[in-house]
């Protein structure tokens, strides 16, 4: 499985504001969109992914290309979730994920030098 370097941040208050922002996208994205065992629906479930988001957030805060967020989702549901992966989806994801950023990115002020 692709390494990714977990971030030492013990509890979701302690993102800066952007950040918080992204994670609870890529929280929504992953539960609402890509949702690869279909319990999008149940509100029982709304935890259901939280164990990936940090992973992915950690790529899409680190400004992973589209198509590296897709092949890591693509191994997700291989080989942690034992499914058939679906690329159409992963592919859509993880365009989302990277508009996600860039329009958070875009909304932060700039520093002029």
């Amino acid at each position: 499985m692709t390494k990714i370097r977990r971030r030492n941040v013990v509890h979701k208050r302690e993102l800066r504001p952007e950040e918080l922002q992204l994670y609870k996208r890529c929280d929504e994205v992953l539960h609402y969109v890509w949702d690869p065992i279909g319990v999008s629906e149940s509100v029982a479930a709304r935890d259901e992914y939280s164990t990936y988001v940090w992973l992915v957030f950690g790529l899409v805060q680190e400004k992973a290309s589209q198509s590296k967020i897709a092949d890591f989702l693509v191994e997700l549901e291989s080989k942690s979730m034992d499914l058939n992966p679906d690329r159409r989806r992963a592919d859509k994801v993880a365009g989302l994920l990277v508009e996600w950023r860039q329009r958070i990115d875009e909304t932060l002020p700039r520093i002029m030098h």
